[in-house]
């Protein structure tokens, strides 16, 4: 399905969803893409319960076989010339998520975003955040009308204890990437998570 792809990984800091990103890559890989990875300057910095940058790092390489992009000036280049055949944000943070929403370029994760819907290449984002439907839902509305931008699947994780928070479907990645190249959104976009 995404034979010949070369797919931009964008890992930002939602460290509680960080079990699902190895996962994330092999499902890639077995419909033949090839993962590129890049992360935020907090990936590479943060050390929390679920581990040290430098150890996820490892992992994440490992699991690509690709170094991962960790800096503004190695992201660049995914414009012009050396461009991805979709790029892809997940975990998406509401921090990163307005940042995007709002041009800011201030990650690597966001100039390959930037750069690739540059290219007029499809960009997608697997939300996770505590506050989607908070502070950042006119946000989240503003890229979900944005040109090249897709979404996969996403619904309330737990709307009793945490009423604004959103987390996508990771497991229809794959499904959700060939989607977007062919400039469909995934549906159905809403959907009821099984824990919540």
């Amino acid at each position: 399905m995404l034979e010949g792809k070369r797919i931009g990984l964008g890992i930002t800091a939602s460290h509680c969803t960080y079990d699902q990103l190895l996962p994330m890559i092999d499902s890639l890989q077995k419909v033949g893409a090839t993962v590129v990875p890049i992360i935020t300057h907090s990936v590479l910095h943060a050390a929390t319960r679920f581990g040290t940058g430098e150890e996820w790092i490892e992992r994440i390489e490992k699991a690509t076989g690709e170094k991962v992009v960790a800096s503004i000036v190695e992201a660049e280049p995914f414009g012009p010339t050396n461009p991805l055949d979709c790029m892809i944000i997940s975990p998406l943070t509401g921090n990163s998520m307005s940042r995007l929403a709002n041009a800011a370029t201030d990650s690597p994760v966001l100039m390959a975003a930037k750069a690739t819907l540059r290219n007029g290449k499809p960009v997608v984002l697997g939300v996770s955040t505590n506050d989607a439907l908070g502070l950042n839902a006119m946000n989240l509305v503003k890229l979900l009308n944005m040109k090249d931008v897709y979404f996969i699947p996403f619904g309330q994780d737990d709307c009793i204890k945490k009423p604004n928070s959103l987390i996508s479907d990771f497991s229809l990645l794959p499904a959700t990437t060939v989607s977007a190249i062919n400039g469909k959104q995934l549906q159905p976009l809403l959907i009821m998570h099984k824990d919540a």
